[in-house]
C-alpha cells in the first residue's frame, strides 16, 4: 500500500512553490479574459480535460508530504464541476450594476482560500455584461503552480489566433535593444566592472536591510498592518495606449519599461500627494518581481515542461528588486519628465547589478539552514515593509480566441499578499493594462486611478508640447 502512495508522488514542490503555499504566504495569480460576445455553448469541460489538465501534471495535483517530510506534488482524480463555477448574478439591471457586481464578486474571490484538499485552481464564468465585456472568464491560479509566465504560457495554449487560428500567436520582443558599441576601451570596460561591483555592494546591502531592519515610510498606500492579507480588497483596472507610450519613449530616447514605470511611479506619487501631501517625499519602495528566465519570448509548453531541452523553464523562476519610487519634489511638479529620466536612471543603475542573482542564492541558503518555513516568513517581511509589488507581462500582439470566443480584454494581478499595493501591467492588441489591487477602506480606489490617468495624461502633453517647441 505504500508502495502504491509513493508511485503516486511526483516532482518534489520547488522551494519558491513552498514559500508561496505556506502558513505565511498563500499567494494566488487572477487572470481575467474579457470577451466581445457571450459566453454561449463554449464547452469548458471538454476543453478544460483535453487541453487544460494535460497541459501540466500540477493541474490535477495536490501538495503533501512525502514520509521524508518534504512536500511533493500528488495525482490525484479531478472532477471539473469543483474547479468551474458559474454565478448567478440578479436578472434585468443595469450594465451599471452588473459592471460593480462583477467588480465586487471579482475582489471577494481573489482572497478567498482554495481547498488544499484538491488541485489548487478555479474557473468562473462570468455571462453577463459590463462596460468592457459581454462575458467575462476569470482563472484563479495559487502561485505554488508556477508564476506568471508559466500560467499565462498555459492559459495562451488554449487560446487561437482570432484571424487565422492555424497561425501562432507573436509577442513583441523581450530583447533589449544594444545601445552601446561593443569595442569598448580597456578603461571602459574597467570603469564598467567597478561600477557593477559597487551597485552591487551597495543594492545588495540595502536589499538585506530593507527585508530586515528598514520599514517604508506609513503612506497613503502603505498602511504598515501586518494583517492587510485578511483585509477586502479591490480589483480594477485602467489601458493606455502603446502607440502613445512609444511616443513618449521615442521623443525622451528611453526604454518602453522607463516609460510604463516613470508613469506608474508618477501616478501613485500624486495619488500620494492628493491624500497627503507630505507623503509625496516620503521613503517608499516598490517590490518588482522579475523573470529569471534568460529567454527572448514565451516558448511553448512543450519546450517548458522538457527539462533537457528547456531546463525546466515551467515553474516559479523569479525574484525581486527593491526600487526606491522617486519623490515627488517641487522641480518634478514642474517637469513631470525627470520622473521619467529619474526612473531610467534608476532602472539602469540597477541593470549593473548582481544584487537581484545575490538574492535569490541569500534565499536559497537561508532555506537549506533555516527551512522553507522561515525563508517564507523573510519574504512576508520583505513585502509589508515595502510600499508596493510591481509585476508585469507581456501578451500577445495578435486577438486571440477561446472556441471562436474573440477576446477583447486580458489583465492580471495577484492577490492574498499582506501589501496595501499591487500594480500589475499587461501587453495586449496594443494596450496596456494597469491593473490595481488595493486594500479596500484604505486606498481610494477610483482617485487613484484618476491620479493614474493624470499622470499619462500629463506626461504625455508634456512630451508633445516639448517635441512643438523643438520643432518651431
Amino acid at each position: 500500500m505504500e508502495h502504491e502512495y509513493e508511485e503516486q508522488l511526483q516532482e518534489p514542490v520547488s522551494p519558491i512553490g513552498q514559500y508561496f503555499n505556506s502558513s505565511s504566504l498563500c499567494l494566488y495569480i487572477i487572470a481575467v479574459l474579457e470577451f466581445e460576445v457571450a459566453i454561449d455553448d463554449l464547452q469548458v469541460f471538454a476543453l478544460l480535460k483535453d487541453i487544460f489538465l494535460p497541459i501540466s501534471p500540477r493541474f490535477s495535483s495536490i501538495m503533501v508530504q512525502d514520509k521524508n517530510e518534504e512536500k511533493r506534488w500528488k495525482k490525484v482524480d479531478v472532477n471539473l464541476k469543483d474547479h468551474v463555477k458559474t454565478p448567478i448574478f440578479p436578472k434585468g439591471k443595469s450594465l451599471e450594476f452588473y459592471d460593480k457586481y462583477f467588480h465586487d464578486y471579482l475582489s471577494t474571490i481573489s482572497i478567498e482560500q482554495l481547498p488544499q484538499g484538491k488541485p489548487l485552481w478555479e474557473i468562473h464564468i462570468i455571462n453577463y455584461p459590463t462596460k468592457n465585456s459581454l462575458g467575462t472568464i476569470i482563472f484563479k491560479l495559487h502561485h505554488a503552480l508556477g508564476d506568471g509566465y508559466s500560467l499565462m504560457g498555459a492559459l495562451l495554449s488554449c487560446l487561437q489566433r482570432a484571424d487565422d487560428p492555424s497561425l501562432p500567436l507573436s509577442f513583441p520582443t523581450l530583447k533589449p535593444s544594444k545601445l552601446e558599441p561593443s569595442n569598448k576601451s580597456i578603461w571602459t570596460k574597467f570603469s564598467c566592472t567597478m561600477s557593477s561591483i559597487f551597485n552591487t555592494a551597495s543594492d545588495f546591502g540595502w536589499s538585506v536591510l530593507k527585508s530586515s531592519i528598514i520599514d517604508d515610510d506609513k503612506t497613503p498606500i502603505r498602511s504598515g498592518d501586518d494583517g492587510a492579507d485578511f483585509q477586502p480588497i479591490s480589483i480594477s483596472s485602467i489601458a493606455f495606449s502603446i502607440d502613445h507610450i512609444k511616443d513618449i519613449k521615442s521623443k525622451l530616447g528611453v526604454t518602453m519599461n522607463d516609460v510604463v514605470t516613470g508613469i506608474v511611479f508618477y501616478g501613485t506619487r500624486l495619488y500620494m500627494q492628493e491624500m497627503d501631501s507630505k507623503s509625496k517625499t516620503s521613503n517608499s519602495t516598490a517590490l518588482v518581481l522579475l523573470n529569471t528566465r534568460n529567454i527572448e519570448g514565451y516558448q511553448s509548453i512543450d519546450d517548458m515542461l522538457n527539462t533537457k531541452k528547456s531546463k525546466g523553464l515551467w515553474g516559479n523562476k523569479i525574484t525581486f528588486l527593491h526600487v526606491p519610487i522617486p519623490k515627488l519634489n517641487e522641480t518634478k511638479i514642474l517637469n513631470p519628465l525627470d520622473f521619467i529620466h529619474d526612473t531610467h536612471n534608476i532602472i539602469n543603475r540597477k541593470k549593473q547589478s548582481l544584487a537581484v542573482a545575490l538574492t535569490g542564492t541569500l534565499l536559497e541558503i537561508e532555506g537549506k539552514f533555516r527551512g522553507q518555513a522561515a525563508v517564507a516568513k523573510h519574504i512576508r517581511r520583505t513585502i509589508t515593509k515595502s510600499s508596493a509589488v510591481v509585476t508585469n507581462l507581456v501578451g500577445p500582439v495578435q486577438q486571440m480566441s477561446l472556441a471562436n470566443h474573440p477576446v477583447k480584454g486580458l489583465y492580471f494581478t495577484l492577490a492574498g499578499g499582506p501589501e496595501s499595493l499591487v500594480i500589475s501591467i499587461m501587453s495586449y492588441m496594443g494596450e496596456l493594462r494597469v491593473s490595481l489591487k488595493t486594500e479596500k477602506d484604505f486606498i481610494d480606489e477610483k482617485r487613484f486611478k484618476s491620479c493614474m490617468q493624470s499622470a499619462f495624461e500629463i506626461i504625455y502633453k508634456t512630451v508633445m508640447e516639448v517635441v512643438s517647441h523643438d520643432t518651431n
